[in-house]
């Protein structure tokens, strides 16, 4: 039986070659990959699932091509789960590595009801999913603004202009450059924020004493304050000595969405299996799964362990750490074919689909364990709001992610994750809402105006369990 099982599993062969890419060796974690290295070879499904846990056990570092398995009609079996939030930008490499991660987050949410995110010239004003496309180029404003580019006025500085020190082309830039910045040795005003770089401080050559760790950020480079316990820390923002705010990740993405016109909360916590956390907290595979399955993508922020600044030579003697930034956006259990506690990634180099990562201590991408997760939750504004010929309409921006099980049957549509529920007071003063209408998947909804003493309403975002 096992013979004859192991046979009909063996044919037919996948018709789409499974492509490796191994752990690639770079000088810098941010520095742009090198050119891939393809494997093509035609493997049975056993062969494939074995293949796979052997390379998760030796590299950490996979990429499965899983086309080839329905239009060979073979069916996975008895598999558990694998699920993908949709429409995930994959951008490549562009002014940092945490730039990039943050604008494939954002490019999401800009596709996924909050619309405002980019309003820019690429993708007709709506963040496109890839940048490999000259048209596409400009969504990297949103995170790194610059002067000419994406409708800028080619005489007022941006992110690039006052904080890299060259910038001249995607091959040749100042990568891990320790000098002053631009805007200061050319003594001229610094630009007022308006990209994702400039709220994070990313490449802002002016931070010192970072957490106890390191002096920063030089070209490239941005810094997270942890909660060093291992508990989450939400909505955290930190100061220096002279009472000025000192920008991270976490606060940066906060402060950047309400330029935008968003409020979202925003929080930051050390992996599960980070050895530097002095309580048992820590961000799980259950934690990744609730983010996921709630329709929140996930960054992550891999460094080295024990390695908190680096001699960058000259004054530079506490420079940043190598880091590198990902974003999460599904993930895999799948105990039968070997595949558990696993994750889906972007991973910032425009690497394509279905690059999957262990939830463990090993390193990511041949480069270094994630040390902790930068989580985003967007909220609703409400957008219109009117009131007659007896009924009440209103329109939202808000999160409205779907979810695909790429293990259902072909046909099965992705599942909307996100639902409102509109709701009115009488007062503001100790209100007591109460709910109006049926709770929606859209971002808008008209109703029976049955409450006309109802003089305040609201939409508010229901929790996942709900």
């Amino acid at each position: 039986m096992v013979a004859a099982l192991r046979a009909e599993l063996r044919m037919p062969k996948l018709q789409s070659p499974i492509r490796l890419w191994p752990g690639r060796r770079l000088q810098n974690c941010c520095w742009r990959q090198e050119p891939e290295r393809v494997i093509s070879v035609a493997f049975s499904l056993p062969e494939v699932m074995s293949l796979l846990s052997l390379l998760r056990s030796r590299i950490a570092t996979v990429a499965l091509l899983v086309a080839g398995v329905w239009s060979g009609g073979l069916s996975l079996g008895h598999a558990q789960k694998w699920v993908l939030l949709t429409e995930v930008p994959d951008y490549t490499w562009y002014a940092g590595c945490f730039g990039t991660a943050s604008g494939n987050l954002m490019g999401f949410w800009d596709r996924h009801g909050l619309p405002d995110l980019y309003t820019g010239n690429a993708g007709g004003g709506v963040a496109p999913l890839e940048t490999f496309s000259a048209a596409n180029k400009d969504v990297r404003s949103m995170w790194a603004s610059k002067a000419g580019v994406d409708g800028r006025p080619a005489n007022l500085p941006g992110h690039i202009d006052d904080y890299w020190n060259n910038y001249r082309s995607d091959t040749d830039y100042s990568y891990e450059d320790t000098s002053p910045d631009p805007y200061v040795t050319l003594h001229r005003p610094e630009h007022a924020p308006d990209c994702i770089g400039d709220f994070i401080g990313l490449s802002q050559r002016k931070w010192t004493n970072m957490a106890g760790e390191c002096d920063g950020n030089v070209d490239a480079f941005s810094f997270v304050y942890w909660d060093k316990s291992g508990r989450r820390r939400s909505n955290y923002t930190s100061t220096n000595t002279t009472g000025e705010l000192t920008p991270d990740i976490q606060s940066g993405l906060r402060a950047w969405s309400r330029s935008r016109g968003y409020e979202a909360d925003v929080f930051t916590q050390l992996s599960s299996f980070n050895s530097e956390r002095t309580s048992s907290a820590g961000f799980t595979f259950a934690d990744v799964k609730a983010e996921i399955d709630s329709g929140y993508p996930v960054l992550c922020f891999l460094q080295p362990p024990g390695e908190y600044s680096r001699n960058l030579g000259g004054s530079m003697t506490r420079g940043n750490p190598e880091i590198h930034g990902v974003l999460i956006y599904g993930y895999i259990e799948d105990p039968a074919h070997g595949i558990t506690d696993s994750v889906v990634i972007r991973t910032s180099w425009g690497s394509g689909d279905n690059q999957i990562q262990p939830w463990s201590n090993l390193n990511w991408l041949g480069l270094y364990p994630v040390r902790g997760v930068i989580g985003y939750h967007p909220k609703p504004k409400v957008r219109t709001f009117t009131r007659g010929n007896g009924s009440i309409s209103l329109s939202w921006d808000g999160p409205s992610a779907y979810l695909m099980d790429m293990y259902a049957p072909p046909g099965t549509e992705a599942r909307a994750l996100h639902r409102y529920q509109v709701e009115a007071s009488r007062s503001l003063t100790n209100p007591s809402w109460q709910a109006v209408g049926a709770t929606t998947t859209e971002r808008s909804i008209t109703v029976p105006d049955c409450c006309e003493d109802f003089p305040f309403f609201r939409v508010q975002l229901l929790p996942p369990s709900q």
